[in-house]
């Protein structure tokens, strides 16, 4: 399998193959443009299909995590067809040569405890490639690393390791890291407000905001009367679901 970077300068003829079609693909491209300039690199298959890496610096990284010198995944994404012919194993190696030449600590990812979760990495996967844990959250998401020098491990802040606000009724932080987010959310206020539901989408649209988020996870993150609820990107069915039980 043959690999290639996306940059500024191909980003606009490229495909994006975590992206849906139309404005779906244009909000993530415009998302990933503006962060190129902070060390972001995107290296995808060829062939068209989910095969791709996602890193950054972690200092850059839109995750309120403490993880100076180390780079963040922000997502390691093979799936379907791609599956089984050691793909991740080479984009992993990738960033871990990519890590070793900038002279990082080492690679830092998100996963969900114990088991894999949608839109979070694989933890048995990354388990048998040498991450260990580094911090773990009240809501069951943990902060995984590879160590490549001697370093103390990266953390969350505490805004993230104890994920909570105080506003009732639903409230989401997303932001267009992840394309699902620009389909779906819109169309999950529409249902809410049709259903009478409370609900308030937060668009979190700078480092800074992501940074300082009361969840470990920045690209999705809904609450329910304060408490944390899920990472995974609902649906306007899987939403209407949940605001039943």
């Amino acid at each position: 399998m043959d690999y290639i970077r996306i940059t500024k300068e191909n980003i606009d003829r490229e495909h994006i193959c975590c992206a849906m079609s139309g404005k779906q693909s244009l909000a993530k491209k415009e998302w990933l443009k503006r962060r190129f300039d902070d060390g972001l690199v995107f290296y995808r298959s060829v062939e068209r299909g989910k095969c791709f890496i996602e890193y950054i610096p972690a200092e850059r990284a839109w995750v309120p995590i403490d993880a100076l010198g180390w780079l963040y995944i922000d997502c390691l994404w093979v799936s379907g067809a791609m599956k089984g012919h050691g793909y991740a194993n080479n984009l992993l190696d990738e960033c871990i040569r990519d890590a070793t030449a900038q002279g990082k600590h080492g690679l830092c990812i998100l996963c969900a405890e114990g088991r894999k979760r949608e839109f979070l990495a694989d933890p048995k996967f990354l388990g048998h490639k040498g991450f260990r844990v580094g911090d773990v959250s009240d809501c069951g998401i943990n902060l995984l690393y590879l160590p490549l020098s001697p370093a103390a491990p990266p953390k969350f802040k505490d805004c993230a390791k104890h994920p909570g606000i105080s506003e009732p009724g639903f409230v989401l932080y997303y932001t267009d890291q992840c394309p699902f987010t620009y389909y779906w959310v819109p169309r999950v206020q529409e249902t809410a407000e049709e259903h009478g539901i409370p609900f308030r989408a937060v668009h979190i649209t700078t480092m800074e905001e992501a940074q300082n988020l009361p969840a470990p996870v920045s690209t999705y993150a809904l609450f329910r009367d304060g408490q944390f609820l899920t990472h995974a990107i609902q649906s306007d069915k899987k939403f209407l679901k949940l605001a039943e039980r």
